[in-house]
């Protein structure tokens, strides 16, 4: 009997399902795509039925003629819907990226309780948490509010709906601002300040925690956040790795073994399982930057390989010109909804093929600021960068970011880090041992003669959003 495992990844822009077998060789695979809607200005929202509708496509397509052990589910986090008691969404789903809540999560962030709150959670004062929705639909939605039976992520509504249990995995509840990194418990402090009792949340249980699901006899595992299970899908969670992801945001994340908490709140920290742990920070604007550059600036049917061709031949530093891009307002390191995109440097000798390098490097630029502060230059040299998410099928990209880093990158066999982190929960669910180390596929050098031109563009990039924000 052949024995496959599913990993199920509740993305941004679309959920993946992918069939593994123990040894993390893929199988087979299933994506299905959905849309980002913007209502009014700063809203960031989708429709709860159209991704469930998603995800069961997903479940029947890539279980067409199998029985798999286990379907172990992925998701990416900090997402909020307010149902009501038959489970009935109340709101939109709303993203990381609505920004609605900005003026609340400003001025929580800079009172005292607000930073108590971050030394308990270990989750900035940010609208992109959870937290500050749910306060934001307590002062602008109180009929909805008082409605409410649960206030949920997208991944604990699929859940729901297959097993009729309201539960939260540990590593997605510690990205809601309101649960205790110490204990895994939620923190009353923060419930007593939003006016809700912890009945109104799920139930916080571990990862690894299994279901059976409604009608089909297929076993589930609850899983955890994308982050944290790239994390471990692409052998990350191990001293002298690094996990760099750019999907629709990014991230840039280090395993630690307890919890960590910065003195500036420029920093998150997730738990995955067990003593394990990640200190991190994630920006919102990844790939969505190029996705909105090719439609709404370029205007063109140009696939994004035929633009990066042209980019290439673009010599490093994209002749001067810095792109900030903070077309999403920004979390980390500057924590600010209100941040806005900048093209610094533009001339009449720029062409399209410098916008198009000069997007790649400053999303890079942006991660690699949170870099600075998890890992000073001086520790990384024995440091290497695990690369996920969608822009490690991107050879061009990968060599620009060694350069830009100045570290080695490495791609697993494995890219698809969250599905595989899922199914190795999973794995370690059912006693089952696996391969932590994945095999590397590709690897990346850093260019010594693309260093300079990099040190003084990061310099310049860093330069901008400060000398602009008051304006």
């Amino acid at each position: 009997m052949n024995h496959f495992y599913i990993g199920i990844d509740i993305g941004t822009t679309a959920t993946k399902a992918i069939v593994f077998t123990k040894e993390g060789k893929i199988i087979r695979q299933f994506a299905k795509a959905y849309e980002m809607y913007h209502p009014k200005d700063d809203w960031s929202v989708q429709k709860p039925a159209e991704i469930l509708a998603a995800v069961l496509e997903c479940i029947d397509a890539i279980t067409e003629n199998i029985q798999p052990q286990f379907i172990a589910f992925s998701s990416a986090m900090q997402s909020l819907i307010a149902v009501d008691e038959n489970g009935t969404p109340l709101t939109d789903v709303i993203l990381w990226a609505d920004n609605r809540a900005s003026d609340l999560a400003i001025q929580l962030k800079n009172s005292e309780q607000g930073k108590a709150f971050y030394q308990k959670t270990g989750i900035p004062i940010h609208t992109f948490c959870p937290m500050t929705k749910i306060l934001w639909l307590r002062e602008n939605e109180p009929a909805i509010f008082a409605q409410t039976h649960k206030f949920i992520s997208i991944k604990e509504y699929v859940w729901h709906y297959l097993t009729g249990e309201y539960v939260i995995d540990s590593s997605m509840a510690s990205g809601t601002g309101m649960m205790n990194l110490e204990d895994l418990t939620w923190n009353q402090d923060v419930l007593a300040f939003l006016d809700i009792s912890q009945e109104k949340l799920s139930a916080i249980v571990s990862p690894e925690h299994q279901a059976q699901m409604f009608e089909k006899q297929h076993t589930l595992v609850l899983g955890g956040g994308d982050g944290a299970l790239a994390n471990l899908g692409t052998g990350a969670m191990q001293a002298g790795r690094m996990s760099l992801t750019i999907g629709t945001s990014g991230a840039v994340r280090l395993p630690i073994a307890q919890p960590f908490f910065d003195s500036k709140m420029r920093t998150q920290c997730y738990h995955l399982v067990d003593k394990q742990y990640l200190v991190l920070g994630a920006v919102n604007n990844g790939a969505v930057i190029l996705q909105w550059l090719k439609e709404a600036i370029l205007e063109t049917e140009e696939s994004f390989e035929s633009l990066f061709e042209q980019a290439a031949k673009v010599e490093a530093g994209a002749n001067g010109l810095i792109f900030v891009p903070y077309l999403l307002g920004e979390r980390a390191p500057i924590w600010d909804a209100s941040a806005q995109g900048t093209l610094l440097g533009i001339t009449i000798n720029h062409n399209k093929a410098h916008i198009v390098r000069a997007t790649l490097e400053g999303i890079l630029f942006g991660l690699l600021s949170i870099t600075e502060i998890l890992l000073p230059a001086s520790e990384r040299e024995n440091i290497c960068i695990m690369a996920s998410g969608g822009f490690a099928k991107s050879d061009f990209w990968l060599q620009i970011t060694a350069d830009i880093f100045q570290m080695k990158v490495v791609v697993s066999q494995t890219i698809e880090g969250s599905c595989w982190g899922a199914v190795m929960i999973g794995l370690k669910s059912l006693n089952i041992e696996v391969n932590q180390d994945n095999i590397e596929e590709k690897v990346f050098l850093p260019n010594p003669d693309n260093q300079a031109v990099y040190q003084e563009n990061f310099r310049k990039f860093k330069r901008v959003y400060e000398a602009l924000k008051d304006l």
